[in-house]
């Protein structure tokens, strides 16, 4: 990465607080439903904790764009922050779904806020020609604290306790202080005269709904379809490690030769990752540990990648006025896919098997190469 991303003014700031909301957001991702187990859920009541969090987060996604606009970045910003980490240290004076779904709420809206603001600012602070190398520092800020704490969060509950984790998850409230030193520098808050063009983003939606099926079904049913705990521990973190340094490398690429070319590759190796996936399961009880593991690889290089450079498509779609809706869409796209991919495979799988849930889902992916092959128009990069 050329160190003048780290340069640009905000971008140190951004990064920090990008770190500091995902690192709270990862925590309790796999600890929230154990808590509420630990209270005496069942298997329904824990799932609903982070059915609870993503509906609530899809919804304030549609929301931030107008609230950016009335209230201006600084309150925002800094709601969403304490909003997101404070209701963590909350958990801890009751482990009742009640109150567990409650908080779950309230961090949904901090992390709608979050994940909206934070790719709207990557656009508002980057120039064009350097965005996609913005993209990828981005897409690292949320990828580091997800690698570490999405497969660490339970077991830090077995080592420290509860409550350690419920620390950790607080982060986002620290993150308010950069916050406020990134409010202070933005002069402009976007304004819309008119409705965003929605229909220019049809493209990168596509796109990325195809990468998010693929990656979202992996995340959620890999201990289910492996036969071994550890072997599942590896494929996770090998396809979070290849889609973490894809969101980054990527973006380089992207400002250097343009995001088109590198499309059709990526949903081709996406493709294939989940075809060698559905090999690799085939067997409940002895899954193809090779092939597990190099699908992962592939479904996590395209899964990583496409999110950069769809991101940029999305902003290269748009004007400035429109970059807080472009960004809440791009959002709510990705959100959308992942929640179709544990739908289609767990209901495919229910009825079959997961290798033909898999071999389903990556047709699906495959569905998009005519608009992953389709050429951008001149001049469709924003001002």
């Amino acid at each position: 990465m050329s160190t003048s991303i780290w340069r640009v003014p905000g971008m140190p700031l951004l990064l920090t607080m990008t770190a500091l909301g995902f690192s709270g957001y990862a925590a309790l991702l796999p600890v929230a439903p154990l808590w509420a187990v630990h209270g005496g859920a069942g298997t329904v009541g824990a799932g609903l904790v982070n059915g609870v969090l993503l509906l609530c987060t899809v919804l304030t996604q549609l929301l931030v764009p107008g609230a950016l606009r009335r209230f201006g970045w600084a309150p925002v910003l800094v709601t969403g922050m304490l909003l997101l980490g404070l209701p963590a240290l909350a958990h801890g004076l009751s482990d009742a779904l009640g109150p567990t779904l409650a908080l779950s709420a309230v961090r949904g809206v901090g992390f709608g806020v979050l994940t909206v603001t934070g790719s709207a600012l990557v656009a508002e602070l980057v120039e064009p020609r350097h965005r996609g190398k913005a993209i990828g520092a981005y897409g690292l800020a949320i990828a580091g604290p997800q690698i570490l704490l999405l497969s660490a969060g339970p077991w830090l509950v077995e080592q420290f306790g509860f409550r350690a984790v419920f620390a950790v998850a607080a982060l986002p409230a620290v993150a308010a202080v950069p916050a406020i030193g990134l409010a202070r520098m933005l002069d402009h808050v976007p304004e819309q005269q008119e409705r965003a063009p929605y229909v220019r983003l049809l493209r990168p939606m596509a796109l990325l709904t195809g990468a998010t099926l693929a990656g979202g079904a992996l995340l959620t049913f890999m201990p289910q379809m492996s036969s071994r705990a550890a072997l599942t521990f590896l494929a996770l973190l090998l396809m979070n490690v290849a889609a973490s340094l894809a969101r980054w490398r990527i973006g380089v690429l992207s400002d250097r030769f343009g995001p088109s070319g590198f499309l059709w590759p990526l949903v081709l190796l996406t493709t294939a990752g989940m075809a060698l996936l559905a090999w690799a399961v085939r067997d409940p009880r002895a899954t193809a540990a090779p092939a597990l593991l190099v699908g992962a690889v592939l479904v996590g290089i395209g899964y990583g990648g496409l999110q950069s450079l769809t991101l940029v498509l999305t902003f290269d779609a748009v004007s400035r006025p429109h970059y807080g809706s472009a960004s809440a869409a791009w959002n709510i796209g990705f959100d959308v896919g992942t929640g179709l991919g544990s739908v289609v495979v767990g209901t495919v799988a229910a009825g079959t098997s997961f290798s033909t849930a898999l071999l389903i889902a990556g047709a699906l992916s495959l569905l998009t190469l005519p608009t992953a092959l389709r050429r951008q128009p001149p001049g469709a990069r924003a001002p």
